[in-house]
Order: C-alpha cells, then sequence, then structure tokens
C-alpha cells in the first residue's frame, strides 16, 4: 500500500463520516421538536391524571435532586388551591428513578406515579405496581419510611427489592414533599397567588 492509498482511504473515510454526522445531526433537527412536543403532552396527561379534580394546574417553579432538573406544581379548581404536584428523583439500584407525587394542601399524598426508571426487570420494576405506589396514598412525611415487614402505617418493601423500594419512598417521595412543605411555607402568602419561582 503506498502513501497515495493510505491517503485516498482517509479522504473516503472523512467523507463517510462527515456526510454520515450532517444526516445524523439533520435527522435530529426534524425529530427533536417532536420529541420534545410528545414530552410535554405526556407530563401534562401525567398531570392530569393525578390531580383529576383540578380544573387548573399551573408550574410553580424549578428544584434540583441529585443534580436532575425537576418541576412543581400547584393545582387548582374554581380557583382555589386543592394540592401540589412535584416531580422528584430517587437514586435506586441501578437508575435514577423519575417520580410525580401529588399532595393535598397539608403536603400528605394522594397519589404516586412512575414516570421513568431502568431497574431490574422481575425486582425493582415492582415499583410501577399498583400495590406498591397504592401504599402512598394518606402518608405524610413521617410516615414515608419503608419496612421489610407487613405494615399499613408505613411503606412495606418489595422483597428482593429493598433499595428501589427506599429510593421511591425515603429519597423521591419524601424529599419532594420535605421540599414542597419547605417552599410553599417559606413564601408565607396566599398559596393561590403563587407564580413561577
Amino acid at each position: 500500500m503506498t502513501g497515495k492509498d493510505i491517503i485516498k482511504i482517509t479522504l473516503n473515510l472523512v467523507i463517510v463520516y462527515l456526510v454520515g454526522g450532517l444526516i445524523l445531526a439533520w435527522v435530529y433537527a426534524k425529530a427533536s421538536p417532536i420529541m420534545f412536543a410528545k414530552a410535554a403532552i405526556e407530563k401534562e396527561q401525567a398531570l392530569k391524571k393525578l390531580m383529576p379534580a383540578a380544573d387548573k394546574i399551573e408550574k410553580l417553579g424549578d428544584w434540583e435532586i441529585h443534580e436532575k432538573h425537576a418541576e412543581y406544581y400547584v393545582a387548582k379548581k374554581q380557583g382555589e388551591v386543592i394540592g401540589y404536584i412535584i416531580e422528584s428523583f430517587g437514586k435506586g439500584y441501578s437508575s435514577y428513578i423519575d417520580t410525580l407525587i401529588a399532595v393535598d394542601k397539608t403536603f400528605t399524598v394522594q397519589k404516586l406515579d412512575i414516570l421513568h426508571h431502568a431497574e431490574t426487570p422481575g425486582l425493582g420494576d415492582e415499583i410501577e405496581t399498583d400495590w406498591f405506589k397504592n401504599q402512598f396514598a394518606g402518608k405524610d412525611a413521617a410516615h414515608l419510611k419503608v419496612l421489610k415487614t407487613d405494615t399499613t402505617e408505613y411503606i412495606q418493601a418489595i422483597s428482593g427489592a429493598t433499595i428501589s423500594s427506599r429510593a421511591v419512598t425515603e429519597d423521591a417521595v419524601k424529599n419532594g414533599v420535605d421540599f414542597l412543605r419547605k417552599t410553599i411555607t417559606e413564601r408565607g402568602e396566599d398559596i393561590g397567588k403563587h407564580r413561577r419561582g
């Protein structure tokens, strides 16, 4: 192989990579707005599912947990605050677990939704089951604790997935509820007048 052959092969590879890169950039530029719009619609549907009685859900602000961007909202019915929703993350066994938590005006959990995770199939992914998520209804921050035994006062761990159970309960949900209570309480004004923070 001569020097000319090496240069020719190198130029061909550079051209192939440049063309491939341009094609990928074009596809991303076309698909990105569609993906963003779809994600926004899915989030809006998830918020409405958590607070079906609300006729209006407004974003109050942003916060960070585990260096992940998250948002929190106020839910209103006929102009009156009926509760709040906060997005939160918990550090699980093999992923960060993205959750949405709905609370009433006393910061008692009403519903929980798992938006995304990559926990172990057949074990950690049990956090998505209704059996696990329904345990959170009616729990305040003091009762967001995982136990490995049967309990109705606290949250019963998923057998073989205690780390995932704790990531949702004691990390994502408890930290989210604590942040909400502290933030809303410290504002010291009529909650109904809160705007994006």
